[in-house]
């Protein structure tokens, strides 16, 4: 019998993929033309890849988008801590080699929470590799930090004992998991319980609590990487994108601004919204990761401030490490649309190349 309908995997589509990085199943999820500009979405604790299955179908009509599950979360593999260290250098380690085995060797980037200290370490291994950035909510300077971190900086960091894991096994429960995503959001009803429930399920997985503990303890080392991360960005100056959600559990407002120290030229969005800023920001980060890639991809001939003396060649489509200037825009809320409640469509309108957004 003939059959009506053969379902067909759509550019657009997003793909439940695995691989193997070594002996270690890599999970990710891919969507987007492969022949597209590549870009790499990096996950936080305690989700997945799965914090990105709204994001990535919104950006793959532009970019061939690829977001990974370290090791040890979401489907990827969870070896035995026993025998594999959960470092963040191990997780980055595996996490550049899956991308070498897809065939991405320069990349936008974007990074939230844990996929800060992944990703600051493989391109300032590779820096060759990077061709934006896009930070939401990833720390790098002393005074991100919120007083939730205290039972790590002020213990199990200075001593790791049965006593000091204890004092920080409350950041594995579901209580937890459920405040990361809802603390600081305007319209917690935007953000579906299915996320804190499939963590914590993961969670609950042989190993899984020490793996946590394993990268709780090893946190610190992030902090210590602290100076060489600003030097690199302030060194590479590549283009930023920054979205910064104001009422992160973890972080501060000021962790945000301390990147335009040495990022004088990014463009940061201020969000009120929590920790997971893309659960009831995504349009809006959507459309202006969309927007700035657009305005920076290459010269606009018929703008005087990028005029183009030349024709185009093939390398214009990469985003330059240049220090162009960008405007830093108005805040912006969820449920408003934004600062002036116009809506985000008017907050958008009028940011073609040379033009400033209207007060």
């Amino acid at each position: 019998m003939k059959t009506n309908y053969i379902p067909t995997l759509a550019t657009g589509a997003v793909a439940y993929k695995t691989t193997l990085v070594g002996d270690i199943k890599v999970a990710y999820r891919e969507a987007g033309n492969p022949s597209s500009p590549k870009l790499v979405l990096l996950h936080g604790f305690p989700s997945s890849s799965h914090q990105y299955r709204n994001l990535i179908p919104a950006l793959a009509d532009r970019f061939h988008v690829i977001a990974p599950d370290y090791p040890g979360f979401g489907n990827s593999d969870m070896p035995d801590p026993a025998g594999f260290s959960y470092t963040f250098d191990k997780l980055s380690e595996v996490i550049e080699q899956f991308l070498a085995g897809n065939g991405f060797k320069h990349y936008g980037l974007f990074v939230q929470d844990y996929g800060g200290p992944v990703g600051f370490r493989i391109v300032t291994r590779n820096p060759e590799a990077l061709d934006w950035l896009v930070i939401q909510n990833t720390n790098a300077y002393e005074i991100g930090f919120t007083a939730a971190w205290a039972g790590l900086r002020g213990a199990l960091w200075l001593d790791r004992t049965a006593a000091s894991e204890q004092g920080v096994a409350g950041l594995l429960e579901l209580e937890t998991a459920k405040a990361v995503y809802l603390h600081g959001s305007e319209i917690p009803e935007l953000i579906s319980p299915d996320n804190w429930n499939l963590d914590f399920s993961f969670l609950q997985r042989p190993h899984a609590r020490r793996v946590q503990m394993d990268l709780f303890y090893d946190y610190r080392t992030n902090v210590e990487l602290y100076s060489k991360w600003q030097a690199f960005l302030k060194e590479q100056q590549p283009k930023t994108l920054i979205f910064w959600a104001q009422g992160d559990i973890f972080f501060t407002p000021e962790g945000g601004e301390a990147f335009l120290q040495d990022l004088p030229n990014a463009e940061i969005h201020r969000l009120s919204a929590g920790h997971f800023a893309v659960e009831d920001c995504l349009d809006y980060i959507a459309a202006n990761m969309h927007r700035f890639f657009k305005e920076n991809e290459k010269p606009v001939s018929r703008c005087s401030c990028r005029a183009a003396s030349r024709p185009l060649r093939d390398d214009d489509l990469r985003p330059r490490h240049t220090r162009a200037g960008f405007r830093r825009p108005q805040e912006y809320c969820p449920r408003t649309g934004g600062r002036d409640g116009t809506g985000l469509l008017r907050y958008l309108a009028g940011f073609g190349p040379c033009r400033r957004p209207s007060r």
